[in-house]
C-alpha cells in the first residue's frame, strides 16, 4: 500500500505520465503508435545493415560518429522497455535484454569489446520477433509466407552470428575486408555441409566450432527448406482440442474431427 502510494504521489507523477505514454507507443495499436512502431523498426534495419557493412568502413571517425549514434538510440530503447515494463525483474531475466547491454558497451567501447561484436547479429532475430512485423506481413498480404519469412530471419541471425565469430577469432588479423569474406565463406561452405576445406579452423577451438555450425546450420537449413515447399497452413485454435495450425479449407479439424468455423478474413 505503501508502494502505490509514493509512486501515486506527485513527485512520480512525470515518470507515470511518461510511462504511459511510452507504453501506449511501444504496445498500442492505434495509428499513431503503429507509426512509431514502424519508425523504430526502419531503426533497427538501418543499424542492422550498418553492422553488416561495418567491416567495410573500418575504424575511421565516420564510423565512430554513427556508432556513438546508434548507441544512443539503443540505450533510449532499454531504457525506454525498462520503464513501461510491468515487472522490472523478470525484463531484466530476459536473454534478449542482456544481449543489448552486450550491444551497447561494443558501441560505447568498440576498442575494448570489439570481439563481442557479433553478437549484433541478434537484432536481426529481434526484429523479426516484433508485433510491428507480424503487422507489416498481414498488412502486405503476405500472411502465408509468415513462416518461411522467419525461417530465413533465423537462418540469417545464425549465419551472421557464426560468420562474426569465427571472423572475431580466427581471420581478424587479416587486412581489409578479406578476413570478414573468408569468415562468411567457411560458414556457408560448413552450413551447406559443402566441406571445400580450402578453410579450415585450426585447433580444438575451431573442431568445436566447426561442429557446432553443422549441427545447428543444418537443422535451420532443413526448417528453412521445409517452410518453403510445405503447404500453408492458416493459424485457428480449434476449440475442441485445442490444435493450432490447419489447412485453409479445412472444414474438420485432422486431429479430434471438430467442426471449424475459420473465417473467411482469416485466409
Amino acid at each position: 500500500m505503501k508502494k502505490y502510494e509514493a509512486s501515486s504521489s506527485p513527485a512520480f507523477a512525470p515518470l507515470e505520465r511518461l510511462r504511459s505514454r511510452l507504453r501506449t507507443l511501444y504496445l498500442g495499436t492505434s495509428t499513431k503508435a503503429i507509426r512509431f512502431q514502424i519508425g523504430m523498426a526502419i531503426i533497427d534495419l538501418a543499424i542492422i545493415v550498418f553492422f553488416l557493412a561495418g567491416p567495410y568502413f573500418g575504424g575511421g571517425r565516420a564510423y565512430l560518429i554513427i556508432d556513438y549514434m546508434i548507441a544512443v538510440m539503443i540505450a533510449f530503447e532499454l531504457g525506454a522497455r525498462a520503464l513501461i515494463a510491468s515487472n522490472i525483474l523478470r525484463w531484466l531475466t530476459r536473454p534478449m535484454t542482456w544481449v543489448d547491454v552486450a550491444i551497447l558497451a561494443t558501441l560505447v567501447f568498440p576498442a575494448t569489446f570489439s570481439n563481442f561484436a557479433f553478437l549484433r547479429a541478434f537484432r536481426i532475430w529481434s526484429l523479426g520477433q516484433s508485433k510491428v512485423f507480424v503487422l507489416l506481413i498481414k498488412r502486405a498480404g503476405c500472411s502465408e509466407w509468415e513462416d518461411v519469412i522467419r525461417a530465413c530471419i533465423n537462418f540469417l541471425t545464425f549465419l551472421f552470428l557464426i560468420t562474426g565469430f569465427v571472423y572475431t577469432v580466427f581471420f581478424y588479423d587479416q587486412a581489409g575486408v578479406e578476413g570478414f569474406v573468408d569468415a562468411l565463406y567457411f560458414t556457408v561452405a560448413t552450413i551447406t555441409t559443402t566441406g571445400f576445406g580450402d578453410i579450415t579452423l585450426p585447433g580444438t577451438l575451431g573442431k568445436l566450432t566447426s561442429i557446432i555450425t553443422m549441427i545447428f546450420g543444418v537443422s535451420l537449413f532443413v526448417r528453412l527448406a521445409q517452410a518453403i515447399v510445405r503447404p500453408h497452413k492458416i493459424l485457428f485454435p480449434c476449440p475442441q482440442c485445442g490444435l493450432q495450425r490447419h489447412d485453409v479449407d479445412a472444414v474438420h479439424c485432422k486431429a479430434c474431427g471438430h467442426m471449424l468455423n475459420i473465417p473467411d478474413d482469416g485466409l
